[in-house]
């Protein structure tokens, strides 16, 4: 990988639970793996998802248009199979250019175990690499325990925006925008995310 900004991969994330996780940027070849692991989301989880992920030709796309400039992907894999997504989207041109957002997913046997804040972590220092000021989190209204992740990592609600979005079943929800400074994160991530050994992180 040439840009400096995006080496060192893969990487080990040690969780509280004693699993070690090894994070990958998304590669051609994934597109089985992660498929089934969209597939294989709670219903409650495919409920937020901004497109139908469950679709081949939505991943295919994703894997076909992939430039680490703009979406940077990162994988979660445990035990041969991918167990987390993370993506860093950025507008390299326009006016919000400083600003990243964040989206997570995780597989349900690894939620509350500290790999959602790995893994925002680990985006939260690429964002640093990249020059972002701040970084978005989006949310629906009743994505309860997603907002309060967000906001025990220093996120803060920052705008509402009424019947915004539809969820996957067609009905419009309220969109929460939680954003904050970089720095801000990251030294409140530094504070809260001892779930995993730092010197196996980089």
């Amino acid at each position: 990988m040439a840009n400096k900004k995006i080496e060192g991969y893969p990487r080990t994330v040690v969780l509280k639970s004693g699993e070690e996780i090894e994070l990958r940027l998304l590669h051609e070849g994934d597109k089985a793996a992660l498929l089934k692991f969209f597939q294989d989301l709670p219903e409650k989880d495919k409920l937020f998802l901004k497109e139908d992920v469950q679709d081949p030709n939505v991943i295919q796309r994703w894997i076909d248009g992939m430039d680490f400039e703009t979406i940077l992907p990162v994988l979660a894999w445990y035990d041969g199979r991918v167990v987390g997504d993370a993506t860093l989207h950025m507008d390299k041109l326009g006016w919000s250019r400083h600003v990243g957002e964040i989206r997570v997913v995780v597989a349900a046997d690894f939620q509350h175990k500290g790999l959602g804040k790995a893994m925002v972590k680990n985006m939260v220092a690429h964002a640093i690499d990249f020059g972002l000021d701040k970084i978005i989190a989006m949310v629906m209204e009743n994505q309860h325990s997603a907002r309060k992740a967000f906001e025990r990592l220093g996120f803060e609600k920052e705008a509402v925006l009424k019947g915004h979005v539809r969820d996957i079943q067609g009905n419009k929800q309220d969109l929460i925008i939680l954003a904050n400074d970089v720095s801000y994160i990251w030294n409140k991530m530094e504070e809260l995310v001892s779930d995993f050994d730092p010197r196996r992180f980089y």
